[in-house]
């Protein structure tokens, strides 16, 4: 038997602002509010699914260094054109990380600079 991912994990400094992008982003919805601050969103359906939650964690200050971990999406109902310009009015911004500008996929960042990519090929929804 294998594992599967449960839920993501990001330390932020403003969870709510992080989760209503995200919310938008992915269509999802908040599923909890911790006492500390801290937000979890996911799926309609809950935890549990076939699709991860993310857990946005409430913390001062960033940690140190580049994270290892980013978010991939893909759009599931248009081109990565009106995707692209959909993420860029819910408040994401482009963000250079060395690319040559022939990559097939956008480099954003969240409104906290947390980096994620767009990817070309859209994908069914779920």
């Amino acid at each position: 038997m294998a594992c599967r991912i449960g839920e993501l994990v990001f330390g932020c400094r403003d969870p709510e602002v992080l989760a209503r992008f995200w919310c938008e982003v992915l269509d999802f919805v908040v599923l909890d509010r911790e006492d500390d601050g801290s937000v979890e969103i996911g799926p309609r359906e809950g935890f549990g699914g076939a699709q991860p939650t993310i857990f946005l964690s409430r913390r001062d200050e960033p940690e140190r260094g580049k994270p290892r971990l980013h978010i991939d999406v893909n759009a599931t109902d248009r081109d990565q054109d009106a995707e692209l310009e959909r993420l860029l009015k819910l408040g994401a911004r482009t963000a250079d990380i060395g690319q040559t500008g022939e990559e097939s996929w956008h480099v954003l960042a969240d409104p906290e600079g947390n980096e994620f990519c767009l990817l070309k090929a859209r994908l069914a929804p779920l």
